[in-house]
């Protein structure tokens, strides 16, 4: 079996709800990590560097959030195709998907690299970056860019892993990286002054470090699942499959982005104590938001293989198993949060009105954060079916569309906390049962294609 056998969870045979467990917790745990480490960088920089250093890397959140929403993309349509490969046993095409994802990796990296090099400081002057952060800002960003071949190689090395039922290794490596930038982080800026500078080419090294021991972990797999680099080439018709799936969950994630961006200039309007309460709230709401995005993951996976392998009933469970386990534990995970909300949030801020504006959030998001999670899985269970086009359009109109809507015809009228918030999980009923419409329909053809291919075989 090689060095994959001990750390891969077998999704085709045996009980789905323990594997589905065992899939998502080193997810969650990789997920919270980088929550934890980009928390790190922001407290270093702020306690040992000017205000203007602090200013300079929030300021480029937007560019890093587009970033990640594009290449997060590319990994999920890389874990589609490959698990599906890998599920019905088609080691041609698994070895072509797995060359094929690194070498777009390789490649697209580059491009976007040199890219954002020329783009950043248009686009920060676009976006009206003070002119005493500007210099700060732009330097930060160009050392992050120069380190982004190295993040989408990861991104996408994580998503063959996980389409092969291995997230235990991704989190060592994560965990080893991790370690390393906040040790960098503070040689570079406490020993060396170099604030900005400093925190980014940490970040960088960290990069890079990670995905060198995925790389190396890949060369070292069993047979079927080895990466070489004297095999690394793209074949032009699984390229196409991976960006069928890529592009429109990458889109997908961006219209959040700039929905996000409008319903923040309604917080905006409230004063600045409610875009403090907001800003508190959000920091813990990040921790709820990987137990849904956990499942997502693993419907993918799990439907990706079992599709491969021809197994409809266990494609129907494992939607709904994991559809189950977001549900239980975004309810129970939720509600432990607004129950012990303002003791949580004065970690982040202590003053009485901050916290009260932060749990008339709290009070609609965490209660309700059940909903996003089987909204997560079903938009998982979309893209593994090869649904992505159709899901991005839901989402579009059913999400996005529907909250600016919501905030310009219904918000004027009920101008409170509750009046914003509660388009948050309207939308993920409607963007669900959507959803479901769509699913029912798909479900019965992907029926119809496994008989007739088995009766082939037959």
């Amino acid at each position: 079996m090689g060095a994959t056998g001990k750390y891969q969870v077998d999704m085709c045979h045996g009980p789905l709800f323990s594997k589905i467990v065992v899939f998502a917790i080193p997810l969650m745990l990789s997920m919270g990590l980088q929550l934890i480490f980009h928390a790190m960088d922001l407290v270093v920089i702020g306690h040992f560097s000017p205000h203007e250093a602090m200013a300079a890397v929030g300021s480029t959140a937007p560019i890093n959030s587009l970033m990640i929403n594009v290449f997060g993309g590319l990994a999920v349509g890389t874990s589609v195709f490959t698990g599906r490969f890998f599920g019905a046993d088609d080691r041609k095409r698994l070895s072509r998907s797995i060359h094929t994802s690194i070498a777009l990796g390789v490649y697209g990296g580059l491009i976007a690299m040199l890219l954002g090099l020329l783009i950043v400081r248009p686009l920060l002057v676009w976006m009206e970056t003070p002119a005493d952060v500007l210099p700060k800002a732009c330097l930060y960003q160009w050392i992050c860019f120069a380190g982004l071949p190295f993040s989408l190689l990861f991104n996408i090395g994580s998503g063959i892993m996980r389409a092969v039922g291995d997230t235990k290794r991704p989190f060592y490596f994560l965990t080893v990286a991790g370690v390393v930038n906040v040790l960098l982080n503070l040689f570079f800026v406490v020993v060396c002054g170099m604030d900005v500078a400093g925190v980014a080419i940490a970040t960088a090294i960290a990069h890079a470090l990670s995905a060198g021991l995925l790389l190396r972990a890949l060369m070292k797999n069993e047979p079927r699942t080895r990466f070489s680099w004297h095999r690394m080439r793209i074949d032009g018709r699984i390229m196409k499959d991976i960006l069928k799936i890529g592009v429109p969950s990458g889109v997908q994630s961006s219209f959040f982005s700039v929905s996000n961006m409008i319903i923040q200039s309604s917080i905006n309007s409230f004063g600045s104590y409610a875009m403090a309460g907001s800003t508190a709230e959000l920091g813990v709401e990040s921790i709820l938001h990987v137990c849904s995005t956990s499942f997502y993951h693993a419907a993918i996976a799990f439907i990706s293989q079992n599709r491969g392998a021809g197994d409809y009933k266990r494609v129907v469970k494992s939607i709904q198993e994991c559809a189950l386990c977001a549900t239980v534990l975004s309810t129970i995970v939720g509600w432990t949060f607004y129950l012990l909300g303002p003791r949580i949030l004065c970690v982040f801020n202590s003053d009485a009105q901050v916290i009260d504006w932060a749990m008339q959030r709290a009070a609609i998001m965490f209660t309700t954060y059940m909903l996003l999670g089987i909204m997560e899985t079903l938009n998982g269970t979309m893209r593994a079916l090869g649904y992505a086009l159709s899901s991005m359009f839901i989402t579009l109109f059913f999400a996005c569309i529907f909250r600016i809507w919501w905030i310009f015809t219904i918000l004027p009228h009920y101008r409170t906390f509750f009046g914003l918030f509660i388009s948050y999980p309207v939308s993920w009923v409607l963007v669900s049962a959507v959803n479901l419409i769509v699913l029912f329909f798909g479900l019965r053809k992907l029926k119809r294609e496994l008989s007739a291919r088995e009766k082939s075989f037959a």
